[in-house]
């Protein structure tokens, strides 16, 4: 859900805009020596609250990943290898995504790459009434990711959490599991997701939220910080529009000049430096499946984040571009 603009601002935001009083840059595209360039600034972490353990605050998504073919792999298995050696650790994945491949390949990937220590890996499982089930989905999971324990374990889109979370507490008491938490990229959960997020000892939630998407902003990001609880960053491109949407809207669009002041150097980087700038945000996790996207994504775990008031200006550029 966006926010309303005044709308003279609005109409002068979008007088500067057209003016390309900024950084004229492609949504992903940098120039050789920038990423060198912002390798050099620091990393940013976020702490786990319930732990205080640190992780960067840009990750990928996986939901891509169900690939077949050697071919197709190999740029994945660059990924994987890629990001620790960027500086980012946390590795998204669920047990239903790509008809259940996406699991497999990442369990084999992270095996010939040698790097799992380095990854902070998460799942997700559902199920609809069949606890049985919903444990065989979790010990298939682990399985298919070749690891005797993950990082974060999720009730995938609120699929059976009364039913679940017994089975979430014993794993990780066993040490089968790091954290554990529910996820949503829906609005229409976030009420239901609220009530849980209050019923249950939550490590993690995972939801939706970007600039085009600011909903989970209104009450979930403000209960998980009340409540202590991490909050993973699913579809930060996102929004009504989606990702393609967004950034086609974009593709005239110079960066204005102050994004500078966060360090930002590209579009996908002004929507995560938004996203994890949030108090309340963790980790952002877009999915990506080439060198190119996640070298650029990770230099928003670098540098400077915004502020409240800068955060309030990167809303209304946003608001105010033309439909």
């Amino acid at each position: 859900m966006t926010h309303p603009t005044n709308p003279s601002r609005r109409d002068a935001l979008k007088l500067g805009i057209l003016a390309g009083a900024g950084i004229a840059c492609g949504f992903s595209r940098l120039s050789s020596e920038e990423p060198i360039a912002q390798a050099q600034l620091p990393l940013i972490t976020k702490a786990i609250p319930k732990t205080g353990e640190r992780i960067p605050v840009v990750g990928i998504g996986t939901n891509a990943y169900g690939v077949q073919t050697a071919e197709e792999k190999a740029p994945l298995r660059d990924v994987l290898k890629r990001i620790p050696e960027l500086g980012g650790s946390v590795v998204d994945t669920a047990h239903g995504y790509g008809g259940g491949r996406s699991e497999s390949v990442i369990g084999e990937l992270l095996r010939e790459n040698g790097n799992r220590d380095r990854i902070f890996l998460v799942t997700k499982v559902s199920t609809r009434g069949d606890l049985a089930a919903g444990k065989a989905q979790m010990e298939e999971s682990l399985r298919r990711l070749q690891v005797d324990k993950v990082d974060g374990l999720l009730v995938h889109n609120l699929g059976g959490v009364d039913l679940l979370m017994p089975a979430f507490q014993e794993w990780k008491q066993a040490g089968k599991i790091r954290y554990l938490g529910i996820s949503t990229s829906s609005d229409g959960q976030y009420a239901q997701l609220a009530e849980f997020i209050r019923k249950y000892p939550l490590d993690i939630v995972q939801v939706d939220y970007s600039l085009g998407n600011r909903g989970a902003a209104e009450m979930l990001l403000p209960l998980a910080q009340e409540r202590g609880t991490a909050v993973m960053i699913n579809v930060p491109f996102g929004g009504r529009r989606g990702a393609s949407a967004n950034f086609g809207r974009l593709a005239s669009v110079p960066l204005p000049a102050w994004a500078a002041d966060a360090d930002i150097k590209s579009w996908p980087q002004y929507f995560l430096k938004y996203v994890v700038s949030h108090p309340a945000v963790t980790v952002a996790i877009p999915g990506t499946r080439s060198l190119r996207h996640l070298e650029d994504n990770q230099q928003a775990a670098r540098g400077r984040l915004p502020d409240a008031a800068m955060r309030t200006r990167m809303e209304e550029f946003w608001d105010a571009l033309p439909e």
